[in-house]
């Protein structure tokens, strides 16, 4: 299985925003790092003294058939189709190690499989007739 990591960077304080968009949208859960900007627009002049503004890095490592759904609920979820708003980007993972939670999560896809097909084999037929053993 691939993956791919979506990092956010927004104003600090719409990590939140992020994050339910992308679990609304698939994602298990991800890391907030707080920041701050550096461009040339960021320092702004406040009473003489330069306030840069503090930023949050959202990264969430997802699988990479879910990746497009994810970063447009967040871009959607946070606004970030707004100037300014922020940016969301990804990069591919080469390998993962420590995560249990893909396993688990693809173990119970399978058996979940693996009943229905059960279920649908022990279903009789449809015209009414008994099933011959």
């Amino acid at each position: 299985m691939r993956y791919d990591l979506i990092i956010t960077i927004v104003t600090r304080g719409f990590a939140d925003s992020v994050m339910d968009a992308a679990k609304a949208a698939g994602a298990f859960g991800g890391t907030v790092l707080y920041g701050r900007g550096t461009g040339i627009h960021e320092a702004e002049k406040f009473f003489g003294i330069i306030v840069q503004p503090e930023k949050e890095l959202v990264l969430i490592l997802v699988e990479n058939e879910k990746k497009n759904d994810i970063m447009t609920a967040i871009c959607k979820g946070a606004g970030l189709h707004k100037e300014g708003k922020g940016i969301c980007f990804s990069l591919p993972v080469e390998t993962v190690m420590g995560i249990s939670r893909f396993d688990k999560m693809e173990q119970l896809e399978k058996l979940a499989e693996a009943k229905q097909q059960e279920d649908v084999s022990e279903k009789p037929p449809e015209d009414g007739t008994k099933k011959r053993s």
